[in-house]
């Protein structure tokens, strides 16, 4: 009997460990400028849990004890792999990590004989189904929208989402969401009561964004026309392999990175300034006038799983008879994927779906434990003046618990 109590409490004490979480803190810096790194990828290897730094490099990755043993990894376009043992890592008062820019020689792309930029993005475009999951799989991640009127911040909405998919196959329709979303928590500022909110697009923000990711959605042009435009820049390198980077820079600016060898798409970048006549609205007209989308992947078992997106579009309002500009409105939207979960069989239920109405009135209870030990974008110096305007209504944690 003495035995088994002892067994028990040595199995109470294991599953108590394993169920806790520690948190590992720091930024990552280039090694000879000590520049920030914005937007690294940090993770664990060979785990499918991962974070990113924010624009000062920072970042705070909630990892499950049991993980103290493994190697920590960081990873930077143009940069080398870094990695350290996580224990070594702990407990360092205001831990810097830095990381060296990529020895390699990378080609100059002077071969005559080399693919060129139509070339290198077709091929990668065919092998969609070969470097993408092909099984169903789920997605834990953290969602982030902010408005901006007239240069001030009016609202916040935060949401720990699930995302199922059952393939990356080509949709018919490439601009209807294949994905499945299931609502985990919501929290968000009093700035949604406020009335510039009505001139801020109602439906499903969430739902928009995912739309974004053109490789899953194969929004890229067919013509041979855009293929003829597209330019091979010098190579990059990237997670331990080189990457060929393909350029367009006519009507808008689009950058692609492949990764040489499997030919996968890992991160792209978009940014137009056409100006566009959107809709009208008590007296006004508005019109499009930016738009910047980051799309970035991660290699996990060999296929290539969403890392994170953001999206920041800015539109502009306009009185309809004198045409004068009467309030400039920006909106940033970022979805970062915090875990993945291939082959996975599990689903969505109906009562966890989220709805295809704005994410605003899918109303849940704030949940601040939840919120201490999720893994979020961290705040950074240029979030303060985010908070600031945000906080004229009171604090932000009252402003969650309120709303």
């Amino acid at each position: 009997m003495r035995h088994l109590i002892l067994l028990c409490a040595l199995l109470l004490a294991t599953f108590a460990t394993e169920g806790q979480k520690i948190t590992l803190s720091g930024k990552a810096i280039d090694t000879e400028n000590k520049e920030p790194l914005p937007f690294a990828t940090i993770g664990i290897k060979g785990k499918s849990i991962g974070t990113i730094t924010n624009l000062q490099g920072e970042f705070d990755f909630h990892i499950p004890r049991e993980f103290q043993n493994d190697l920590l990894v960081i990873n930077m376009l143009g940069y080398e792999t870094y990695e350290a043992p996580i224990w070594t890592l702990l407990g360092t008062q205001a831990l810097v990590i830095e990381v060296k820019k990529s020895t390699l020689v990378l080609n100059e792309v002077l071969i005559s004989d080399s693919l060129n930029g139509g070339e290198i993005l077709q091929i990668a475009l065919s092998r969609i189904e070969q470097n993408y999951p092909m099984q169903p799989y789920l997605m834990d991640g953290f969602y982030r929208d902010l408005k901006k009127v007239g240069g001030d911040y009016i609202s916040l909405l935060e949401a720990a989402v699930k995302v199922y998919d059952e393939d990356y196959q080509e949709p018919r329709n490439k601009f209807k969401l294949r994905e499945r979303v299931g609502l985990l928590e919501v929290r968000r500022s009093i700035g949604y009561a406020s009335k510039f909110t009505t001139y801020f697009d109602q439906d499903n923000l969430l739902e928009d964004l995912l739309l974004h990711n053109s490789v899953r959605y194969r929004h890229f042009p067919t013509e041979e026309i855009f293929f003829n435009s597209l330019k091979r820049e010098k190579d990059s390198y990237y997670n331990g392999h080189e990457i060929f980077v393909v350029t367009h820079k006519q009507s808008y600016i689009l950058k692609v990175f492949v990764e040489k060898g499997t030919y996968a798409i890992i991160h792209t970048e978009y940014e137009s300034n056409q100006e566009e006549n959107l809709t009208k609205k008590r007296g006004l007209e508005s019109k499009f006038v930016n738009l910047k989308r980051i799309i970035d992947f991660k290699n996990y078992e060999g296929r290539y799983y969403l890392n994170y997106i953001t999206v920041n579009s800015k539109v502009n309002w306009y009185n309809i008879k004198t045409k004068e500009l009467k309030f400039e409105t920006e909106l940033n939207q970022s979805l970062l994927i915090n875990e993945v979960f291939p082959n996975t069989s599990n689903r969505i239920g109906t009562t966890e779906k989220m709805r295809n109405y704005g994410l605003q009135y899918q109303d849940l209870p704030y949940n601040k434990e939840f919120w201490e030990n999720y893994n979020v974008i961290k705040e950074s110096p240029l979030d303060r003046k985010i908070i600031e305007d945000l906080e004229r209504h009171g604090p932000l944690e009252k402003q969650f618990k309120d709303n």
